[in-house]
């Protein structure tokens, strides 16, 4: 399954939100320094579709706020 996330870093709370199109606006907490933030976002990922971390790749967008995600076995 392939989803599109926009990532929003440095926010207060983590926290996931589904938007009309079917693609998720994801809250981090992390900076985007580091790789952090891609780090969150696909544990954050992992916690919410119940699969493990090494499931969620992500396609295109490692160093966008506009993300492809892939997740195995949903």
């Amino acid at each position: 399954m392939q989803k599109k996330v926009k990532v929003k870093p440095n926010s207060k709370q983590q926290k996931i939100t589904e938007e009309e199109d079917g693609s998720l606006t994801v809250h981090l907490k992390s900076p985007p320094v580091d790789g952090k933030a891609n780090e969150e976002l696909i544990k954050l990922l992992a916690k919410k579709f119940n699969v493990t971390k090494s499931e969620i790749r992500i396609k295109s967008g490692l160093s966008s706020r506009q993300k492809l995600i892939e997740i195995d076995a949903v």
